[in-house]
């Protein structure tokens, strides 16, 4: 295991600018995930480790060497694709060891790496089993044996689990994150799904538009945000927006119109007085029935077993969910009174675009 970074790498087609000048250090034996929507960048950022597309500026280090210039054969790197790129005419066993005869391993040592690798995810009995005969799941397994057999110093996964059905997705993410422990393999991770990104991750990346906006572990990207961005997009969000009035001691004021009190919360960097900002409150925070407060008026009630969804609308029209226990009810068309904690809030800047509303929270 190695570490890589990328050293103000970017990456342009044409007069597209795909990848800002971007920086990542990932260390040895860590589980790092690229997480963010279609087109911001993160299957150009990995494709450039891998060595399939060359980057037009920066620098690729893996172990402290230069490889920005390497073809991908001599970076030994191992990667796991969505397609899995199994080799239909070949059995199982022969596509594990596809990567061992292209480098010429000795039959011996092939036979014996094969038959581990294929052991390490669960599959040792099914070396001789057409890959055709094998369920998706087992398909992915095949696919993650292939890249590890070669040992090699870091291994790359381009959204694997995509194609698998949700209860399945979850059994693999396990599966991958127990694999990483045992073996503390540098990996690098490419989803658009925040929830595997949570599970696996000692480190999130998150990427927008072609650059890095925060990375950090998921306490640290769910409990103190960047911007706006980074919030909507890792767990559930209540964004509220406004001006900064007044901040005192790290506690910004932040003013929203037709709101009769302003909600106060921890100022994050770069705030400042009379600037446009927004508060972060995540629906768990919001508590109901609670004086003084704000005043609103429950919409939807989602039961999600012991807990209940809740959307409720203030009186300047925004949209606020929260969450609390099924048994104490909330019927639509209840009016309630809101309240948080300062310190349970957050006052973020602004990101171009971002996300202000919480419809997505629906359950």
């Amino acid at each position: 295991m190695r570490p890589l970074s990328f050293v103000e790498i970017s990456k342009r087609y044409g007069p597209l600018l795909a990848l800002h000048p971007s920086s990542l250090d990932v260390r040895a034996g860590e589980f790092v995930t690229l997480l963010g929507p279609s087109g911001s960048g993160k299957t150009t950022l990995l494709n450039i480790a891998a060595g399939h597309v060359a980057p037009s500026g920066g620098k690729v280090l893996i172990g402290g060497r230069d490889v920005t210039h390497l073809p991908a054969r001599r970076r030994n790197i191992g990667m796991v694709f969505q397609s899995y790129a199994l080799f239909p005419h070949l059995d199982v066993y022969e596509n594990v060891a596809y990567g061992l005869r292209a480098r010429k391993t000795p039959e011996g040592e092939l036979a014996r790496r094969v038959t581990d690798a294929l052991a390490m995810v669960q599959l040792a009995e099914l070396g001789r089993r057409a890959v055709r005969e094998l369920s998706g799941g087992q398909q992915q397994r095949v696919a993650l044996a292939r890249a590890l057999v070669i040992e090699p110093d870091v291994l790359l996964l381009d959204e694997p689990l995509g194609a698998l059905d949700r209860q399945l997705r979850k059994h693999v993410q396990l599966e991958i994150r127990r694999l990483h422990q045992r073996l503390g393999r540098t990996m690098i991770y490419v989803t658009h799904d925040q929830e595997e990104a949570l599970v696996m991750s000692d480190r999130i990346a998150i990427m927008r538009a072609g650059g890095i906006e925060q990375i950090g572990s998921a306490r640290d990207l769910y409990e103190q945000p960047a911007n706006s961005f980074v919030a909507s997009f890792l767990g559930e969000s209540n964004l509220i927006e406004g001006r900064v009035a007044r901040i005192e001691r790290g506690i910004a004021e932040l003013e929203v119109p037709q709101l009769a009190r302003p909600i106060r919360g921890a100022a994050a960097p770069g705030i400042a007085v009379g600037a446009m900002a927004v508060a972060l409150v995540r629906p768990e925070s919001v508590r109901m029935d609670t004086a003084p407060g704000l005043a609103a008026r429950i919409e939807e009630s989602v039961y999600l077993g012991d807990l209940l969804s809740i959307r409720l609308r203030l009186g300047n029209g925004q949209q606020i969910w929260c969450r609390r226990f099924a048994r104490e009810g909330a019927a639509p068309q209840d009016q309630a009174t809101l309240g948080w904690l300062p310190e349970e809030v957050r006052i973020l800047p602004v990101s171009p675009a971002s996300i202000t509303t919480s419809d997505q929270q629906g359950g």
